[in-house]
């Protein structure tokens, strides 16, 4: 069966989710996880926007993008690409930061549609075709791998759409995607768009779909134009991305592996790692999966109907098309405790795709006894989220020093907070507050300026048990409008709630510094 490319652009597209900001260390563990996950593309990032996201498109390339030594049996990396707006600045720094990786690609865009030509371009038709044609064939003079994409293809006229493309082949293309940049179009006029195409283009030229989720048919129409012919399909990890967010990497992953005989197609997709590489992006973009999404929800293999029950019990097959340990949702085994020693730790956190060692592994097992001498039992999702959560950042204005809360119905609620600045500095303020949380946010608030307005806490055990690892997320914005998130996980749900804030509260300083230095570089 045809082979169906998996572009995953998590940490492009998906990144410019409102407060799903990243830092370059938190890039490179989830370019990792996409390694391990197997994806055919990484879309690293936008190298034009900043220093710093061309410093993490660079590290990915110079890591994940490396080829493997001779005779290490390895399978070959998956190809590193960088987004370029059609303009030789952007495509000269999307190829200083991916030209280290083994399999680089440029990938540039230039909108189609009478609307963004008319009122963001400013250009005609036919300064769009002269654009295009000497983009790409600048582009394809640096690397052999070029993709380009008609933005808005969805509300493009048709035959202009066509004009494009295959100019943009005769310039050197060898990928042609088709973004639905609005969410606009419904599957079966994408999958005519689609078929119309493949018509035009090279067999030895990729077509690729790139749909968003404004309406809900980003997946639905990801789909129709596999089945009309594209071979690469951009998608998220749980479908973060612009707005609505992107087609979801692991819905379309699982309809093309329950429904062979329907598209004919497959990928080369490691799904037992699906749930896990969800979980992680969850935690870095602070972006919680909702309980009923599909595949990876929490509730996605959970059945409370009687009726549904007594079917699984006779049958899986009658209300489950997947087995939940095919994506990675199987329970996991119960086997580190106190007792346990640093080596086991380490082993098991390689097992799970977590290469920690050194001062990391000395860190994350002290965090590991802690936890252990509370619990009974430390098991697989707990040790995700304590390699994730608890291994401190480099970058950290403040961190938590100690805390002590009162509350209950004999008083107004109150907290202690001692702080602890990355010069060494220690700040104690006592608050109260309509609970233990809130007196300790507003302790911190006296302590920190960030002048930060709170904008969402959650809470949720990452196990079962009264004696579960809780965790909380929360999100905040500055004075500036920006979001930022912050997550923090402890078997105490307040010191956890302490940690996320400090956390995003920290993001806002790291954020600033990167933006006044990119200010300075742009002067």
């Amino acid at each position: 069966m045809p082979h169906v490319r998996i572009f995953d652009t998590t940490l492009r597209d998906g990144e410019q989710s409102p407060g799903a900001t990243m830092t370059s260390a938190e890039k490179l563990d989830v370019a990792r996880a996409l390694a391990r996950l197997r994806v055919d593309v990484i879309e690293a990032g936008f190298p034009a926007a900043s220093p710093d996201d061309l410093a993490a498109v660079r590290s990915i390339a110079d890591e994940v993008g490396a080829a493997p030594a001779p005779g290490s049996g390895l399978a070959e990396p998956p190809i590193i690409c960088a987004l370029a707006r059609a303009s030789r600045s952007d495509i000269d720094r999307a190829w200083e930061a991916v030209r280290a990786a083994a399999r680089p690609r440029i990938h540039t865009f230039l909108a189609t549609s009478e609307l963004h030509m008319l009122h963001k371009l400013r250009m005609t038709r036919t300064e769009v075709l002269h654009r295009v044609a000497d983009m790409v064939e600048y582009a394809r003079s640096l690397c052999a791998d070029v993709e380009f994409s008609p933005e808005d293809a969805g509300r493009s006229d048709p035959a202009f759409l066509r004009e494009v493309v295959a100019l943009a082949v005769r310039a050197g293309a060898t990928t042609i995607n088709i973004p639905d940049t609005v969410g606009y179009t419904t599957p079966d006029e994408f999958g005519a768009l689609i078929a119309s195409l493949r018509a035009h283009v090279p067999d030895d030229v990729i077509l690729s779909v790139h749909c968003h989720d404004d309406l809900g048919l980003a997946t639905a129409n990801t789909l129709a134009g596999i089945a009309a012919g594209a071979r690469q399909a951009e998608v998220t990890i749980n479908g973060i991305g612009e707005r609505a967010g992107n087609s979801s990497l692991e819905e379309v992953v699982m309809a093309l592996h329950t429904r062979p005989a329907r598209f004919a197609a497959t990928t080369q997709i490691d799904t037992t790692q699906l749930t896990r590489i969800s979980r992680l992006v969850s935690t870095v973009t602070g972006m919680a999966v909702p309980p009923n999404k599909a595949v990876v929800g929490a509730n996605a293999f959970a059945h409370e109907s009687g009726i549904h029950q007594d079917g699984l019990l006779k049958h899986q097959a009658t209300y489950e098309i997947m087995r939940p340990e095919t994506v990675g949702a199987h329970p996991t085994a119960l086997v580190l405790g106190k007792h346990s020693g640093r080596a086991a730790l380490a082993a098991r956190l390689g097992e799970l795709g977590y290469a920690v060692e050194g001062a990391a592994l000395d860190r994350v097992f002290a965090r590991f006894k802690a936890i252990a001498d509370r619990r009974k039992h430390i098991t697989d999702a707990d040790l995700e989220v304590i390699v994730r959560e608890d291994a401190p950042e480099t970058h950290d204005a403040f961190t938590l020093d100690a805390l002590h809360v009162g509350c209950g119905t004999l008083g107004m609620p109150t907290a202690t907070v001692r702080l602890r600045s990355r010069h060494g500095d220690v700040r104690v303020q006592a608050s109260v507050g309509t609970g233990p949380v809130d007196a300790a946010y507003k302790a911190i608030d006296a302590i920190v300026d960030a002048r930060a307005t709170l904008l969402e806490y959650s809470v949720h055990s990452v196990t079962e048990g009264i004696d579960a690892l809780g965790h909380v997320t929360v999100r905040v914005r500055d004075a500036r409008g920006r979001v930022c998130h912050g997550a923090g996980a402890d078997t105490d749900i307040i010191v956890a709630s302490v940690q996320a804030y400090l956390r995003a509260l920290n993001r806002i300083t790291v954020t600033r510094t990167e933006r006044t230095r990119d200010e300075a570089h742009a002067v």
